[in-house]
């Protein structure tokens, strides 16, 4: 089979290493494979041939990670195997030797030279796993609380002893000093100063105000050989019926790369997965999970330490994903989803620390000549939100100033469906960096359509930020009274005129999706300074931020 016909997430395989070409043709195997897929992570090559997967170690050296030599990947492949099985015996099968027989690569066989190892697992079922059941909003509060079972069972065996508890004190300042300097690189690529110094701090704040907490649970033998990686994309729901299918649980994919990374407290593991449910929009669960861990483990002291484990979790994940940005071999689609995720990542691990308020996502819905832009403005410097115009974007992608007027008809021009299209792109591409940053938006749009307002509240749902919706409603004599009179005057950046309205009042669609107190009707003919303190003071009933009135 011609091998141009394969692609790796948008990679041509011929840029691939030749091993890894190899391995992407069926001949390598001795079972039947189908279509093969390729996964790549910043240390892996991970191979789906069928009914099998083959994990394959890059030769990186990180400093907290060595897979440099050949036969530290082998010893690493074992390591891989026996500390999986602790929570996923079926999975895990061996390690096989790759080998090159005169050019032609094959996992396993006796012919040839050994030139790589791999582990060598069962195909899990992929629908049933936890990240993609999150996705489907199929995961429900048992199957977290039965996810904190197995979490207490598999601690309660845990491998300790004095040596290891000693461990608890000394390896996690260690290990959050290191990812500082591992993070600094990316200062202004993926992380902003504030963001450094508030993590910083948080720290500093923790260890010393924990002291005696931390001295405690080593005392306590709560540090133990962890998962240290568990976050819901290693979690796979294997067994069970239809009505509960949460039955046989299988936890992969641990830290077997590194001893320290693994010598922690269990609060490690609560943490992670906390902090994964959290940044994929169910905060909801991670409370369910943590509680249920909590009540079955005993651990009183345990409340008290997670933040900071959700913390440098969430900073781990952010410097893994900024580790992409670095590699050759990684297509640039990938590294652009590397850059969001770990922005993402670290908006979080900022939340976690405290000095950042939660952010708020606020827009605006109405038609033309309804106030939007006004109240907009007027509402920003009564508190701290930031406004991002749709109009000022729009003329921004088009190339022209915002004042340059347009006089285009409805959907024609700069206002063609297309250009729509990439002017909501861009301005939730905005709203998303500044609420990574724990920055309150506004974004001045009419928002006609029900499926922008539904990716304006995915948006702040997958950014941890509340969510609201200014529904602006004029009277269409008043409406045109302005439009009309912004005619005359040439006044603002905005072009829509009379025909604008009437053609979006054809168009519009009514909020209704947007529920209870998130949908915020005002009447925008009042005077200004009375919208404000309403919309202010309805904001304030839904939102824990400090919204003067």
């Amino acid at each position: 089979m011609a091998l141009k016909r394969y692609t790796v997430s948008g990679m041509p395989a011929s840029e691939l290493p030749p091993l890894i070409r190899g391995l992407l043709h069926p001949s390598a195997y001795n079972h039947p494979t189908g279509r093969i897929r390729l996964i790549q992570t910043h240390i892996s090559y991970v191979l789906i041939a069928g009914d099998y997967v083959y994990k394959i170690k890059k030769p990186v050296d990180f400093g907290f990670l060595d897979f440099s030599t050949l036969g530290k990947r082998r010893y690493y492949c074992r390591q891989e195997v026996i500390l999986n099985s602790r929570l996923c015996s079926d999975t895990y099968l061996g390690v096989v030797p790759i080998r090159n027989d005169g050019g032609r690569v094959a996992i396993g066989g006796r012919a040839g030279r050994i030139v790589e190892y791999a582990v060598h697992m069962h195909r899990l079922p992929e629908e049933r796993m936890m990240d993609r059941l999150l996705a489907r909003n199929e995961v429900t509060v048992e199957m977290v609380q039965r996810v904190a079972d197995k979490l207490v069972e598999f601690h309660a065996g845990a491998e300790t002893s004095d040596r290891i508890a000693g461990y608890g004190d000394w390896a996690i300042r260690y290990d959050w000093n290191e990812n500082i300097r591992q993070w600094t690189p990316y200062i202004g690529r993926v992380m902003t100063s504030e963001q450094d110094r508030i993590l910083r701090a948080f720290g500093e704040a923790f260890f010393a105000r924990k002291a005696a907490v931390l001295r405690r649970r080593v005392d306590e033998r709560r540090i133990k050989h962890v998962h240290a990686d568990f976050r819901s994309d290693a979690v796979c729901f294997v067994g069970g019926s239809e009505s509960r299918p949460y039955d046989s649980i299988c936890i992969f994919d641990c830290v077997e790369f590194s001893r320290r990374l693994s010598l922690l407290d269990v609060a490690r593991d609560v943490g992670f997965l906390t902090m994964d449910l959290e940044y994929r929009g169910r905060p909801d669960l991670a409370r369910a999970f943590m509680d249920r861990y909590t009540e079955a483990s005993g651990d009183t002291d345990l409340r008290e330490i997670v933040d900071f484990h959700a913390a440098y979790s969430a900073c781990v994940r952010a410097k893994v994903e900024a580790f992409l940005l670095d590699e050759a071999e990684v297509p640039a689609t990938r590294k652009r989803r590397a850059q969001t995720a770990a922005r993402r990542y670290f908006g979080l691990a900022s939340r976690y620390a405290g000095p950042l308020p939660p952010a708020m996502l606020v827009i605006t819905c109405g038609l033309a000549g309804s106030g939007k832009s006004t109240l907009a403005r007027a509402l920003s410097k009564k508190t701290s939100f930031e406004v991002v115009s749709s109009d000022i974007v729009r003329k921004r992608i088009a190339g022209l100033a915002p004042e340059e007027p347009r006089r285009e008809a409805f959907e024609a021009g700069i206002y063609a469906p297309d250009v729509t299209e990439k002017t909501y792109d861009a301005l939730f591409e905005e709203a998303r960096e500044r609420l990574a940053d724990g920055r309150s938006v506004i974004l001045d749009a009419t928002f006609l359509r029900r499926k922008y307002r539904r990716r304006a509240a995915v948006l702040a749902r997958e950014t941890g930020a509340q969510f609201a919706c200014l529904v602006l409603l004029t009277s269409e004599k008043e409406s045109r009274r302005r439009l009309e009179r912004r005619a005359r005057s040439r006044a603002g950046v905005s072009d829509a005129r009379w025909e604008t309205y009437k053609a979006q009042r054809r168009r519009f669609q009514q909020p209704s999706e947007v529920a209870g107190d998130r949908r915020i009707e005002i009447d925008a003919e009042r005077p200004t300074r009375s919208q404000v303190r309403e919309a202010a003071a309805r904001l304030q009933g839904i939102s824990p931020l400090s919204i003067p009135v």
